[in-house]
């Protein structure tokens, strides 16, 4: 075993697994996987307001040397018809990717697809 693992972890992360969370929770399970290296790829997005409190832990948790930061893209959630509007059906975030700032880049992003790139080997 000369070579030492370069893998990156990507967890696909089910709407259930996230239900059984609050939104504290939820950012806590989150910082915590990514602080480890790992990606996320949430199937329920997170909401705008989960969404600035994963941001607003991620500034005072950052170390220079250790962990510099999160890379995150996701969709918001859909336009809701007329009919959702009135029947008061409240729609939720769709799926949103997250992980160290070092190791995932957006490429792209349009209504149908993210395009990410893991760069493997870089930084902590």
């Amino acid at each position: 075993m000369g070579k030492k693992d370069r893998s990156i972890a990507v967890n696909l992360v089910s709407r259930q697994k996230l239900d059984e969370f609050t939104s504290a929770e939820k950012i806590k399970f989150i910082l915590k996987e990514v602080q480890n290296g790992k990606v996320l790829v949430l199937e329920q997005g997170l909401t705008a307001l989960e969404q600035s409190d994963l941001i607003e832990r991620t500034m005072k948790e950052i170390k220079q040397d250790t962990f510099i930061g999160i890379e995150m893209e996701g969709y918001g959630e859909e336009k809701p018809s007329l009919l959702r509007k009135l029947l008061g059906v409240i729609q939720k975030p769709r799926m949103t990717v997250i992980g160290p700032a070092h190791l995932l880049k957006t490429i792209n992003k349009d209504n149908n697809m993210i395009e990410t790139k893991i760069i493997p080997g870089k930084g902590g």
